[in-house]
């Protein structure tokens, strides 16, 4: 009697693992295929794309939904990709794979815009150039990749302290004084909070000779899957070359590298 308990139990317990694996199997085809449509997917579509009745991808679905696999849309009711896939892949990278996948789109923009192009993150109370790629003009600014720069006389500074909280930038400056580095250089508290304002309005921020009284930069965010500023990407030249006309002109060419390293990052487009 207690074998044929136990024969019971083991083909009860199979039959659920049979049915976890086949539902598992579901789900990811399910997601997978979400995943092929960014423009989203109809409940409907996505049932008949992968061969199952509605009610059961409606069951498997809301589970997905509520975990943040999935999101569905309010107004047309389809269903895209949710954060929670693309917090993973952010958790999964680390700062050396985002300079990784920022390498090509520097090239870019360094050959597109003739200039240097860099990349900058922020390390505590640090803001430390993680990229960079020359130009092809000639008298190229030289900035080393590690090297740390002020926040309140550089655009890419200016972009990464722009959109935290008062508190957060005044910690930052507390531990990094505002110091004159040329007759240009912003230190007033007051107009570096204007500065800072300004360039979370616009999506970008200048450098007129503020670093150094010889060049001028231009800079924009690049953002994650949840929006938040996560580095900077910008370029600098010699003043002499970059005038204020050319600068308006080469900003375009800053944002669209912007926009496509944050969307390589999960950000939108």
């Amino acid at each position: 009697m207690s074998s044929m308990v136990m024969g019971a139990e083991s083909t009860d317990a199979k039959t659920k693992e049979r049915t976890g694996v086949q539902s598992l199997e579901r789900a990811f085809k399910l997601l997978e295929t979400v995943a092929s449509h960014p423009q989203g997917i109809s409940l409907a579509d996505l049932s008949k794309s992968v061969g199952l009745h509605n009610s059961t991808t409606f069951h498997l679905i809301r589970t997905m939904v509520s975990l943040g696999y999935v999101r569905q849309s309010p107004d047309t009711k389809k269903y895209h990709v949710g954060s929670m896939i693309f917090g993973l892949a952010a958790a999964s990278r680390s700062e050396s794979e985002m300079v990784a996948l920022a390498m090509p789109i520097l090239e870019e923009l360094a050959e597109l815009s003739g200039e240097s192009s860099h990349l900058a993150i922020m390390t505590g109370n640090e803001i430390v150039i993680a990229g960079r790629v020359s130009g092809s003009g000639v008298f190229q600014m030289q900035e080393r990749t590690g090297g740390v720069r002020p926040g309140h006389a550089t655009a890419l500074g200016k972009v990464l302290l722009a959109p935290l909280a008062m508190a957060q930038v005044d910690r930052y400056f507390e531990a990094n004084p505002p110091t004159p580095l040329t007759a240009k250089t912003i230190v007033d508290p007051q107009r570096i909070r204007e500065e800072l304002r300004q360039t979370l309005s616009a999506g970008l921020a200048y450098d007129d000779g503020e670093f150094n009284d010889e060049a001028r930069c231009v800079a924009a965010p690049v953002k994650d899957f949840t929006g938040q500023t996560i580095a900077a990407i910008g370029i600098s030249a010699p003043i002499w070359r970059l005038t204020l006309q050319s600068l308006q002109e080469k900003s375009s060419l800053v944002l669209k590298a912007s926009v496509k390293l944050s969307a390589e990052l999960g950000g939108a487009p």
